[in-house]
């Protein structure tokens, strides 16, 4: 099968050229690897990669960076994995995901395990990523190998390439688009099962720089969730505890904050959200105002 690794980048050059080198010792090469952009500002390339690297720019925007390279691998490769930045894969992530589309033809959408993920703290260094990586390295894991989801967590997720169509990352999450990777990956539960493979493994480092302000992002987390179910893509019963435990947090924290993000800004937002929604408005796009 042919794979194609994906990575939407912003503000993060120096990752991305790690990021690629890194891929380099993969025990499976990616056949190319799509780095999408705004401009090559963003992009540090390696001296060298045993691997075809390729760079498209235009507009920044988490989902329609993701679309301006998925649609030109399409009918191209059978496998379209897609990286964060931020992502650091075990040696043999993409053999593992090559293998688990080989044997299962009902999987739509394969993710691996995040054995650590800096995204829920004040973020990871490369060195913590490769320490995790090696004593995890072995591990049995508990439960079940295999475990359906609802959608993707989009710092690693996999497709099958035919079952894609004309399905698209929803251009009116915009900027950072929270949840674009859940919206598109729900969607894909129609031509098969979506699923999280425990023994894929790899570390988020939920590196902060890069980010939309507090106030953008609060106000994603209900704009965007009511959004997605008026639109039919994601259930209730997953977005709705997602928004009030995210609403929840930034409650209880903005009194004594955490110094890596901004709780009062989240705050603001959720509640110009609400605000909004109660006045029949939904529209994600509307933080490119605040």
């Amino acid at each position: 099968m042919r794979l194609i690794v994906i990575i939407p980048t912003l503000g993060r050059s120096g990752q991305v050229g790690r990021l690629l080198g890194y891929l380099g010792g993969q025990t499976r090469l990616p056949d190319e690897v799509i780095v999408s952009a705004p401009d090559a500002s963003h992009v540090g390339l390696p001296e060298s990669c045993p691997f075809q690297v390729s760079l498209v720019f235009g507009p920044k925007g988490l989902a329609a960076q993701r679309n301006r390279a998925l649609v030109p691998s399409l009918g191209r490769f059978d496998i379209i994995t897609f990286f964060d930045d931020d992502f650091v894969p075990s040696a043999e992530y993409l053999q593992q995901v090559e293998k688990a589309f080989v044997e299962n033809d009902g999987w739509a959408v394969v993710m691996g395990t995040v054995v650590r993920d800096g995204a829920t703290n004040a973020g990871l260094t490369w060195e913590n990523a490769e320490a995790a990586l090696r004593e995890n390295e072995g591990k049995k894991h508990d439960g079940p190998p295999v475990v359906d989801h609802v959608g993707a967590y989009g710092c690693n997720m996999s497709l099958r390439s035919s079952l894609v169509g004309d399905l698209r990352f929803g251009e009116r999450l915009v900027l950072y688009g929270w949840q674009e990777d859940i919206d598109f990956t729900s969607q894909m539960r129609s031509k098969g099962r979506v699923v999280c493979v425990t023994a894929i493994t790899g570390v988020h480092l939920g590196i902060k720089t890069g980010r939309v302000s507090g106030e953008r992002f609060g106000y994603s987390q209900v704009a965007n969730a009511i959004y997605l179910i008026r639109k039919g893509s994601v259930p209730a019963s997953f977005a709705l505890p997602l928004m009030f435990r995210n609403i929840a947090a930034n409650l209880a924290k903005s009194l004594r904050p955490e110094p890596y993000i901004d709780r009062r800004g989240r705050l603001r937002g959720n509640m110009l959200a609400i605000r909004h929604i109660a006045m029949g408005r939904i529209e994600p796009e509307y933080i490119l105002k605040i």
